[in-house]
C-alpha cells in the first residue's frame, strides 16, 4: 500500500456505505492529522488510537451519513498545489478542502484566513 491517506478516505467512504457506527484505519501521522480536521469541523465524532490503527467515529444526522463523499486530489504521482488565493469553497460552503501548509493541515477555509498555501490533499462533502 503506497498511499495510506486514499486507504484512509476509501475505509470511511465504505463504512458510510455500510452504514457502520466505527471504522479502523491504520495508524500513520498523516492519517492522524487529516482526523484531527475532520473532527474539528465536525465531520466524525472523534477517533481513538490503538495497537491495532485509528478507531474512527462515524457521524449521522436522522440516519443520513454528515460525510457523503471524499475526494482525494493530490496524489502521490501528481501533487496539486495551491496560492491562499485559489481557495474556494467547496459545494458552496457545504463541504471542506483539506491543506497540507508549512503550518500543518488545516481546513481550506482556515488556511485562506491565515493566508497560507500548500498541498491540496482531498476534499469532503
Amino acid at each position: 500500500m503506497n498511499d495510506l491517506t486514499a486507504d484512509l478516505l476509501a475505509r470511511i467512504k465504505n463504512g458510510i456505505e455500510r452504514k457502520r457506527e466505527t471504522v479502523l484505519v491504520p495508524k500513520t501521522k498523516m492519517n492522524i492529522e487529516i482526523l484531527k480536521v475532520l473532527e474539528m469541523e465536525k465531520m466524525i465524532s472523534g477517533y481513538s488510537e490503538s495497537e491495532e490503527g485509528i478507531s474512527v467515529g462515524l457521524m449521522y444526522d436522522d440516519k443520513e451519513p454528515v460525510i457523503s463523499s471524499l475526494k482525494r486530489v493530490s496524489k502521490p504521482g501528481q501533487r496539486i498545489y495551491i496560492a491562499s488565493k485559489d481557495i474556494i469553497p467547496v459545494m458552496n460552503g457545504r463541504g471542506i478542502s483539506i491543506i497540507s501548509t508549512s503550518k500543518g493541515l488545516m481546513s481550506g477555509a482556515m488556511a485562506k484566513s491565515k493566508k497560507l498555501g500548500g498541498e491540496l490533499i482531498c476534499e469532503v462533502w
